[in-house]
C-alpha cells in the first residue's frame, strides 16, 4: 500500500469479517503534552490502542481515565499490575474477560508485564496483548518467548499483539516473534517506518503482530493520517505510534 492512501477505516463486512483499528504507542507515562497525545490518539480513530509506559503512580487511574476520555475511548485493560502496559478501546469492541500479567522480576530491574484481553467486533473475536520489553537482550529473549506463549494460551484463533520491543527487526527477540507472528509493517508497509527518532540512524523498535488468518490491510507511522499532525506527534511523547489496518475472520 502506497504512502499516500488511506488506512481502512473500520467496518463490518457481510461475511461477519471485521475490518479493526489497532494503535499501539508508548507515552511515557504522559509526562509531556497530553493534549497533543490525546489528539492523535482521536485521529487515529483505533477500536484498540495498546499502551506501554501508561502512568503507574500518583493518581494513574484518573490519568489514564481522562486519556481515554479525551479520545474518545474507554479503558479496557492494564494498570492493576503497576507494570505499564494498558489496554483502550472504542464502544464498537465488545468484552469477553482480561488479564494483566506480570512478568518474573529480575533484581535491579524494572518489572515488566503484559496487559491482555478477548473481545469481539460483531462475529470477530481477537485476542490482544500489549507489551512493553526490556532493555536488557537476554531478559528480552525469555520476554518474547513468555508473549509467545500467552498469545498461543489465550484461548482464540486470531490475536493482535505489540508494543514497544526495545529490538529492531533485525534483533534476535524481534526476529523471535516474526518468526511465529506476522509483522504487520513488514507484511502491509503504510505511513512512516521507525517509531524511535533520537538515535541517527533512526530505528522501528515498536511493532504490531498477528496470528495466521489476519489479514494486515496497512502499517505504520501515522503520518498519512488525516489530523494527525507532525507537531502533535512530536509534542505527544518520546515515541512514534504504530497504526494497522487488520481484517479479523468471523468466529467459527
Amino acid at each position: 500500500m502506497a504512502t499516500t492512501e488511506l488506512l481502512p477505516g473500520s467496518r463490518t463486512d457481510a461475511d461477519g469479517s471485521a475490518v479493526v483499528r489497532v494503535l499501539s504507542y508508548n507515552i511515557r507515562s504522559m509526562k509531556d503534552d497530553t493534549a497533543a497525545l490525546a489528539r492523535v490518539i482521536g485521529a487515529c480513530a483505533p477500536d484498540l490502542v495498546l499502551l506501554q509506559e501508561a502512568p503507574r503512580f500518583f493518581r494513574w487511574r484518573k490519568k489514564l481515565a481522562k486519556l481515554a476520555s479525551d479520545s474518545g475511548l474507554v479503558i479496557l485493560s492494564g494498570g492493576a499490575t503497576a507494570a505499564g502496559p494498558a489496554l483502550l478501546c472504542s464502544l464498537r469492541a465488545g468484552l469477553e474477560r482480561t488479564e494483566d500479567v506480570l512478568l518474573p522480576l529480575t533484581p535491579g530491574r524494572h518489572r515488566r508485564g503484559f496487559a491482555t484481553a478477548v473481545v469481539r467486533f460483531g462475529s470477530a473475536r481477537l485476542g490482544v496483548l500489549s507489551c512493553h520489553l526490556s532493555l536488557d537482550k537476554g531478559e528480552r529473549y525469555e520476554q518474547g518467548g513468555m508473549l509467545l506463549d500467552r498469545v498461543a494460551g489465550m484461548g482464540v484463533d486470531h490475536a493482535v499483539a505489540g508494543g514497544d520491543l526495545n529490538d529492531e527487526p533485525a534483533g534476535r527477540t524481534f526476529r523471535r516473534l516474526a518468526g511465529t507472528l506476522t509483522d504487520c509493517r513488514t507484511a502491509a508497509p503504510w505511513g512512516g517506518e521507525h517509531t524511535w527518532t533520537h538515535t541517527e540512524p533512526p530505528k522501528r523498535i515498536d511493532a504490531l503482530f498477528v496470528t495466521k488468518g489476519v489479514e494486515v490491510l496497512g502499517c505504520g507511522v501515522p503520518y498519512d493520517q488525516p489530523g494527525v499532525t507532525e507537531a502533535d506527534l512530536r509534542a505527544a511523547t518520546d515515541h512514534l505510534p504504530v497504526l494497522a489496518a487488520l481484517k479479523v475472520p468471523a468466529a467459527v
